[in-house]
């Protein structure tokens, strides 16, 4: 699991201080945090929105946020991080799948990272993309082919960038309409930014959101450039478009 140091420890204590204070007051992007996603995941997904000049909150059963209309409300971006198993994770969710479909219909922003990408699809899923997701270890010609931690290539805007990655999947999508930031090395997409109703989805299978310690927790050498510019780049695109 990647640690919680630095940065991500000072964001969670920042988090633990803004308690008692309306979410519409407190932020302007909520971050799920709860037993469908993985301790680290959320805080990365947190720090990249706030590098973007986001002020992320955590929003779960067990935070003082819950997920809720009211919650949503002026809210710009739900972000929905790495986690668990789709299966393990979607019986978590699937209760605020209806909510999370009409915030993004009438004109709210989903991020889904690894996990959230996934959720993305409809199988299961939220139902936000133009098609559906799949597993890139499954998929023909793919470069990593078991389910623990590795590297993976993706070219993201014609450059080609090594990023964490554990068992995320590919988006099997009309691409008309899309726009598709990055693919995995055997063409398929890997991150990519859609609409849905009035709204936006962006997505990305590995983990541009991860820190050096994930990587040295897996014992990984972390990539020269780190990925996390790329983590940047999706929240702006959904951010502008």
């Amino acid at each position: 699991m990647p640690a919680e140091v630095g940065f991500l420890a000072a964001l969670r204590r920042w988090a633990g201080s803004a308690r008692g204070r309306g979410p519409e007051k407190a932020a302007d992007a909520l971050v799920y945090r709860g037993p469908a996603a993985l301790p680290g995941c959320p805080e990365a997904v947190a720090r990249s929105l706030a590098e973007v000049g986001l002020r992320p909150r955590f929003v779960g059963p067990r935070e003082p946020v819950r997920l809720s209309r009211e919650s949503l409300r002026g809210c710009r971006v739900y972000a929905q991080p790495g986690g668990p198993d789709l299966d393990d994770a979607w019986p978590h969710l699937a209760g605020g799948a209806d909510l999370l479909r009409e915030y993004v219909r009438g004109g709210g922003r989903y991020l889904g990272f690894c996990l959230g990408g996934y959720l993305a699809g409809k199988t299961p899923g939220f139902g936000l993309l133009p098609g559906d997701t799949d597993r890139y270890i499954s998929s023909p010609g793919a470069t990593v082919r078991h389910e623990g931690d590795a590297l993976v290539t993706v070219t993201w805007a014609g450059v080609p960038r090594q990023v964490f990655f554990q068992d995320g999947p590919v988006f099997d999508v009309d691409e008309s309409g899309v726009d598709v930031l990055a693919r995995y090395d055997n063409g398929q997409v890997a991150a990519l930014v859609c609409g849905f109703g009035a709204g936006t989805v962006g997505v990305v299978g590995p983990h541009p959101e991860a820190t050096d310690d994930w990587y040295d927790d897996a014992g990984l050498t972390p990539p020269e450039p780190a990925a996390t510019d790329l983590a940047r780049d999706l929240v702006a695109t959904v951010l502008a478009r």
